[in-house]
């Protein structure tokens, strides 16, 4: 067996227009003898002239007047009809309410009876005539032909049976469910209420208490479908009254709707939305019929989705602030700034080892995890630069936040490598359930380790160039192509730091001015100083930082981090022998890296503090 692992995919589905060419009932047809005012319709002149439905080629359009007066027509009944039935529902309510009360009164008269006779029937012996006794008693309270009065024991056997129209129940009590209820609720200590039964002849409700001379539940009852048909009764005669009513009010509705629909309210309304917000949507008309106002909407929603659809493209490899100043109006040419913003560098660590095991299937890993990264940088106000394999970069700074641009990196960062966790520690459930029955072969236990994607963050700030370059062909539009680019030494740097972060054994690496626009702004953070390097190509020394998440990460762990900054201080200062004890009583990755570089050495001649990388 293989282990197959199953990435979420999003998949987006266009609504497609359709048009049937399916007649209308020709009883529509009869509805109205009248003729319609000319309606145009796409260089096409619609009329009336006593044919009251006309066609485009084998679609019948069906006036608006006429559709209008259809649905007003429709919801009047309906609210009649809902109105009438809620207020019939409503005093069934009522009147089963009385009826409880009245059954209250006679169970209470009935229990006392059935006391009085459990008295004669232990002086005399004779239990058939104290239970004779106890019917007569309880028929004189019945109202409805269906109202019985009964003994139930515990068991649900019955120990004996009164009706008002001999009804010719089996000798024990069908709904073991209610009997098990009130044998519970008695157990609680409840020995009356309201109860609810079924029989052979349909639902009953009523009351019960439980006799405690003779051992068995006294029900007083009614049949559900006893008080429904009165209340029915009614509803069907004000149902008829309605039905006549909205008849003799159709032709003046019509005539009414006729005169007043003057204008096409609601596309113009959304025609009017769509020019304030200055973007192209579609008219809503799934469940609109065909009609001559359906077809024009279908003419506008077909030249809407072409424009979306290339719009959707669009933007879709561009950057949000491009997109949103083409939506604008404004030209998007050859051009670019010096911009202060801040980059973020995000890689998948160990990429070649995943892309050896997974194949072409690297592909769906990655999609599921850019999925999840994407989110998390537009939804912290950051545009993506550019995808490179396995590498993202994302620019902050410039859409409009009022957060600083730093600070929306960090987040983005610690998003990233939080979603990145959840889909391990989903991988790592996952395999738990595969291992309750067996265990994971070689292959799929390679498959397991390619699939837990792991990434490193690094963010810098700083002075860049920020545009668009390329060729922008005014005479030959085809001949023209332009890319979003962002250019300067800060971009090079979050990408070094990102490669800092295997070495150091951290999730996300910061530079000193994104630590000090962060700082102040809030103190959610606590940048602890890991480093000062010198990386490849460069020529002096940087200091590098973690960003410590004191609203995530716990007080114990920040402790730990301060203490090995004391260490980080003393392998400044040359003082190596310090440094390595304090680090050895840390229990963080991040010591190992020195206490490997310093071994049992001292700090060397001429020690500055800064190591220099040799390696990118």
């Amino acid at each position: 067996m293989e282990v197959t692992t199953t990435f979420a995919k999003s998949s987006f589905q266009n609504n497609h227009l359709k048009t049937s060419g399916e007649s209308t009932d020709s009883l529509i047809d009869c509805f109205v003898a009248a003729s319609l005012a000319t309606i145009p319709f796409g260089g096409l002149t619609v009329s009336g002239n006593f044919k009251f439905f006309s066609r485009v080629g084998k679609t019948r359009i069906i006036p608006i007047g006429l559709k209008m007066l259809l649905i007003f027509i429709c919801l009047i009944l309906l609210s009649n009809f809902i109105t009438n039935f809620i207020s019939l529902q409503l005093t069934q309510r009522q009147i089963i309410n009385l009826n409880n009360t009245i059954m209250v009164s006679q169970l209470k008269e009935l229990y006392t009876t059935s006391s009085n006779q459990y008295q004669i029937f232990s002086y005399s012996g004779n239990k058939n005539e104290s239970i004779d006794a106890m019917c007569k008693v309880a028929k004189t309270g019945f109202a409805n032909p269906n109202s019985v009065a009964l003994g139930v024991n515990i068991n649900g056997e019955l120990q004996f049976f009164a009706d008002a129209n001999e009804l010719a129940l089996p000798p024990e009590f069908k709904d073991t469910e209610t009997i098990s209820k009130i044998n519970a609720d008695k157990e609680a200590g409840i020995e009356e209420g309201s109860i609810s039964f079924d029989s052979l002849y349909g639902e009953y409700f009523g009351v019960y208490k439980f006799q405690d001379d003779w051992g068995y539940y006294i029900i007083r009852a009614e049949l559900r479908s006893d008080l429904e048909k009165a209340n029915y009764r009614v509803y069907g005669i004000i149902s008829a009254l309605i039905i006549i009513l909205t008849f003799i009010f159709i032709a003046a509705g019509y005539i009414t709707i006729r005169r007043e629909f003057r204008t096409l309210r609601s596309i113009t309304d959304e025609l009017l939305q769509m020019q304030q917000k200055k973007k192209l949507e579609l008219i809503d008309i799934s469940k609109a019929p065909n009609d001559d106002v359906t077809y024009m909407a279908a003419s506008f929603n077909s030249l809407s989705m072409q424009v979306n659809n290339l719009l959707d493209t669009f933007q879709k490899f561009v950057s949000k602030d491009i997109v949103a100043k083409a939506y604008a109006g404004r030209d998007v040419g050859l051009e670019g700034s010096q911009r202060d913003l801040a980059m973020l560098f995000s890689d998948v660590k160990s990429f070649t080892y995943r892309t050896e095991t997974l194949g072409n299937d690297i592909i769906e890993v990655l999609n599921v995890h850019y999925n999840r990264v994407i989110h998390n940088v537009h939804e912290n106000y950051g545009i993506v630069g550019s995808i490179i394999g396995d590498a993202i970069l994302a620019i902050y700074g410039t859409l409009e936040s009022k957060k600083s641009k730093a600070y929306n990196a960090v987040i983005s960062a610690w998003n990233i490598t939080r979603t990145t966790a959840e889909l391990r520690q989903a991988m790592l459930t996952r395999r738990a359930e595969i291992e309750k029955t067996r265990k994971l072969t070689e292959s799929e236990d390679k498959v397991f380790q390619a699939v837990m994607v792991d990434v490193g963050v690094g963010i810098d700030g700083g002075k860049v160039f920020y545009g668009t370059i390329g060729r922008n062909d005014f005479d030959d539009p085809r001949q023209a192509h332009m890319t979003n680019t962002v250019i300067g030494d800060t971009v090079n740097s979050a990408s070094r730091l990102e490669g800092l972060t295997r070495i150091y054994h951290l999730p996300v690496i910061v530079s000193e001015s994104i630590k000090d626009e962060v700082s102040a702004e809030t103190a959610r953070y606590k940048f602890i100083e890991i480093d000062t390097v010198q990386v490849k190509g460069k020529t002096k020394g940087k200091k590098i930082y973690f960003p410590f998440d004191t609203n995530e990460m716990e007080e114990s762990l920040l402790a730990e981090y301060q203490k090995f900054e004391e260490g980080l201080k003393a392998y400044y200062e040359g003082d190596w022998k310090s440094a390595r004890k304090i680090f050895k009583g840390l229990e963080l990755d991040v010591t190992q890296v020195f206490l490997e570089r310093m071994g049992t050495k001292g700090a060397p001649e001429g020690w500055s503090g800064i190591w220099a990388m040799t390696t990118k």
